[in-house]
């Protein structure tokens, strides 16, 4: 007698399983399956990935810090002093005292009263949408925004509007039909797969003559734009009570983590209203420790900045395309846009061939039609790798 225990269950399948194993087919036919890659070893421009040492221009580590021996140094200490996990939310007993110097740290950094650490930017997104709007509130948010907005504005269950990328008449209008209780406009700073930037100044402008409030997703710009690498806010001069800003730990500053700032009474309501600061285990405090010490090379290391500035104006200047076209970009994301699914993943795996890592970026993370290379430099990159970059791709673009 046959029972269940003896049959395969490789082999077993459900509706639902066809089902996937139907849409994970058509994604293949398509070109849109995404594959994990394995990095052994410390993150930096030489890496070995699935054992092959190559060059890589994917990281988000733009100045180069998330293997620097400070930072590493910081998190070891902290972990000898403090353990490796917190064992609690912030609110019972995790919020330990890594936790606490590394908001003072940025308080004081950003010039800011209130700030609030998040385990991940998604998680701050989250939290700040969710608990600033509701059913009798309306959101506003580029149509290019980061996932985590988007997600975090249906979630909150208000009237969700989008406008057109960097579209300000647009904008104007929904705010001016608008009778919602709270108004909130949500829009990356620096957005990732563009690299451009989104115009905060008359984003806020909008949002002072229409009574809104303003969410600003730094997470690509905070430790790279400003004189002094403080973002979005420092690089525009803006100070505004109107403003909600939200950066990231794990990108320029080299660790993990994010931070939102703005007034105190803003990060003091989030502590008691938002979900995902509340309801979850905080961060390791190891981590925090190495986030302060990114944050501390960011206030103190302007050669580091100075010097990424410098790789991207030589970037611009000298990579001449025909077919393919550079997106405007002045950030560490340069993007090149090639157009079809199968020629941008054909690229990234000819530079991969040469020892060139550059991620093929397609839909639905970009617009159909518009697939590329994401191109992200980094201040440890040489100006021979931006080169050597440079030459593989108008070899190609020629081919």
């Amino acid at each position: 007698m046959s029972s269940r225990l003896e049959s395969d269950p490789a082999k077993a399948t459900t509706p639902l399983l066809d089902a996937l194993q139907a849409e994970l087919a058509e994604r293949a036919s398509l070109g849109l399956l995404r594959q994990r890659r394995v990095l052994h070893g410390m993150q930096g421009v030489h890496v070995e990935v699935d054992g092959q040492r190559l060059l890589s221009f994917c990281s988000n580590d733009y100045l180069g810090l998330a293997a620097h021996p400070a930072l590493i140094s910081a998190m070891q200490d902290c972990a000898a002093a403090a353990g490796a996990g917190t064992g609690a939310s912030h609110l019972v007993t995790g919020h330990q005292a890594a936790h606490e110097e590394l908001e003072h740290t940025l308080q004081t950094f950003m010039g800011m009263p209130g700030i609030l650490l998040f385990t991940t930017g998604y998680m701050a997104n989250l939290g700040i949408i969710t608990a600033l709007c509701g059913r009798e509130d309306a959101i506003f948010a580029d149509k290019l925004n980061h996932a985590s907005l988007n997600d975090a504005a249906l979630l909150s269950r208000a009237e969700f509007k989008r406008y057109p990328h960097n579209d300000l008449a647009s904008l104007e209008h929904m705010l001016a039909q608008s009778q919602a209780r709270r108004k909130l406009v949500v829009a990356d700073a620096v957005f990732s797969m563009d690299g451009d930037l989104a115009p905060v100044p008359e984003l806020l402008a909008l949002c002072d003559r229409y009574d809104a409030y303003l969410l600003l997703d730094d997470a690509h710009g905070f430790g790279v734009l400003g004189a002094n690498g403080r973002g979005v806010l420092e690089h525009f001069a803006l100070d505004s009570p109107r403003i909600i800003y939200m950066a990231t730990l794990g990108k320029a500053a080299g660790a993990a983590g994010a931070f939102v700032a703005g007034p105190r009474i803003l990060t003091d309501y989030l502590m008691q209203a938002a979900r995902p600061y509340i309801y979850t285990t905080a961060s390791p405090a190891p981590v925090a420790a190495a986030a302060m010490a990114g944050v501390k090379f960011i206030q103190q290391d302007y050669d580091r900045r100075a010097h990424l500035h410098g790789l991207i104006d030589r970037f611009r200047q000298a990579c001449q395309l025909q077919r393919w076209q550079l997106m405007p970009s002045q950030t560490a994301i340069q993007p090149v846009v090639i157009g079809s699914n199968d020629e941008a993943l054909q690229v990234s795996k000819r530079l991969l061939e040469k020892g060139i890592l550059v991620p093929a970026i397609r839909p639905p993370t970009v617009p159909k039609g518009s697939a590329r290379l994401r191109i992200s430099l980094s201040a440890t990159h040489s100006h021979d790798d931006i080169q050597q970059l440079i030459s593989h791709l108008q070899m190609l673009e020629a081919a």
